[in-house]
């Protein structure tokens, strides 16, 4: 391991994000999640909800304001995601903190749905931004859906009222938490009238953002968990996958003409129900909805969230074990879904620098622009034995992901040996091979913070961008292709 190089993380073609934790399931650690894909996403996608002047505050909607028979995470004072206890409150221990946490020190980036309620003040948001300033690139989704009629938000304000409140949300975090990046996801593209829903309410919304986004499936069963879809039933839909991809991407164009801007388009919840489309036809059309995207010369789309990774109906993954919420229950999606994750196009890229020398410091910014080294490794043949040992004080203290043959591996503080077989037992050599271990550390907290002060409170600068770590020396490395008797 004589040779090292600078080694730089690129964006993907198209990105893919996972949702982990809805009014439909709970949040997965991480651990758990890359050991079944094998590799990190972009970004985790949470969903939470803050209306801290309201009756039955902060308990969850469905414990304050129990049903005998539950009629949907919407029909409730206040939606019934897991309340955000930061903002006024100031609870930075408990959620989404530490689930944040966890997805920043596995080298991806925090998603952050809210809906919020728009008739708050300033002081209330302003909160809520000064909590996320420790955290990198987040990307903020806030009151989604927002031009149809579920949301408890859109019953307590006119749209226009629920637009400007997304557009004073925008100079709010921009000020306050410019490392926060907003996603706007209201209307989509329609046919009839070749525009987009409320286009015109929603303008300077979607001129003010940094993303656009919309929410499409291509099969759901909205009745969950009241009912069950029947063939009669009337509490599900189901689109054309051709019809699904041509609004998904009418509405990229149709935004870029109205505003004057082109800013990358996401497709925020992307699945097919399992439900409506049996857990087979599930995995076709999410394979076929990504070849289209694969296919497409045009490349439109700068990536989506697959909603979502263990799911209590038929909307994940993993279904949730009914006799144990820890325990999924693996469905054809996610062998289909965890192969297309492993392809080029869906793949996060890496260029090779300069060759560099120990001690050097490494920055990791985001999962689209980091810094790390790169080492070549030679295997005569498929190994019996790959084992990374961190044997030095300077790195058994160390939090790393690393990357060999497409596969990554991740290393937590006090760990001392990384076993890298499981690279090699998904994809066994079939001769000689030359693979590069590339080595990135992302904050083993989740936090960025300044040399002195508090990061809630700190001036703006590189801190709330980019965390460096100085690597002394390299981790041993074990490889073996004979058994050892």
């Amino acid at each position: 391991m004589e040779k090292i190089s600078r080694v730089f993380l690129k964006k993907a073609e198209c990105s893919l994000d996972l949702g982990d934790g809805s009014e439909r399931g709970p949040y997965v650690n991480q651990d758990y999640i890359l050991q079944k894909m094998g590799k990190l996403h972009r970004g985790i996608s949470l969903m939470y909800t803050y209306y801290p002047t309201d009756e039955g505050w902060p308990v969850r909607a469905s414990v304050a304001f129990p049903q005998e028979t539950p009629s949907g995470a919407w029909n409730y004072p206040y939606e019934d995601y897991f309340p955000y206890r930061g903002g006024v409150e100031g609870l930075r221990d408990d959620e989404p903190f530490k689930f944040m946490k966890d997805i920043r020190s596995h080298g991806q980036d925090v998603v952050l749905t809210m809906t919020i309620n728009p008739l708050l003040s300033d002081e209330y948001i302003i909160a809520v931004a000064k909590d996320l300033r420790p955290y990198g690139r987040v990307l903020l989704r806030i009151n989604h859906e927002c031009t149809g009629t579920w949301f408890c938000f859109s019953r307590r304000a006119s749209y226009q009222q629920v637009a400007d409140f997304f557009v004073r949300c925008c100079k709010i975090f921009h000020k306050y938490s410019p490392n926060v990046k907003l996603i706007i996801c209201a209307g989509m593209w329609e046919k009839s009238t070749g525009k987009i829903e409320m286009e015109e309410t929603f303008l300077d919304a979607f001129r003010e953002a940094d993303y656009w986004s919309g929410d499409q499936y291509i099969s759901l069963h909205w009745g969950w968990p009241g009912d069950v879809a029947l063939k009669d039933g009337k509490t599900f839909s189901s689109y054309s996958l051709e019809g699904v991809y041509e609004k998904a991407k009418n509405t990229w164009k149709r935004l870029c003409e109205i505003t004057g801007q082109k800013k990358p388009m996401l497709l925020s919840e992307l699945n097919a129900d399992g439900d409506v489309s049996s857990p087979y036809g599930q995995a076709e059309k999410i394979k076929s909805f990504m070849e289209l995207l694969q296919n497409d010369s045009e490349r439109w789309l700068s990536g989506f969230t697959m909603y979502q990774f263990r799911d209590d109906g038929r909307l994940g993954l993993e279904i949730t074990d009914p006799n144990n919420s820890e325990v999924g229950i693996e469905q054809p999606l996610l062998s289909v879904y965890r192969q297309k994750l492993h392809e080029p196009f869906f793949s996060r890229s890496f260029v090779t620098g300069e060759q560099i020398s120990l001690p050097c410091k490494i920055r990791w910014g985001n999962a689209d622009d980091s810094e790390g080294i790169e080492i070549p490794l030679h295997f005569s043949k498929n190994p019996h034995f790959a084992e990374l040992y961190f044997d030095s004080p300077d790195l058994i203290d160390m939090n790393l992901v690393m990357e060999l043959g497409g596969h990554w591996f991740y290393k937590k503080p006090g760990v001392k040996c990384v076993d890298l077989m499981g690279l090699f037992f998904e994809k066994p050599l079939d001769g000689p091979a030359d693979l590069s271990l590339r080595i990135f550390a992302p904050p083993a907290d989740g936090m960025n913070r300044p040399e002195n002060g508090d990061p809630y409170e700190a001036p703006d600068g590189e801190w709330m961008e980019s965390v460096y770590t100085e690597i002394k020396s390299l981790p041993k490395i074990r490889i073996e292709t004979e058994p050892v008797v």
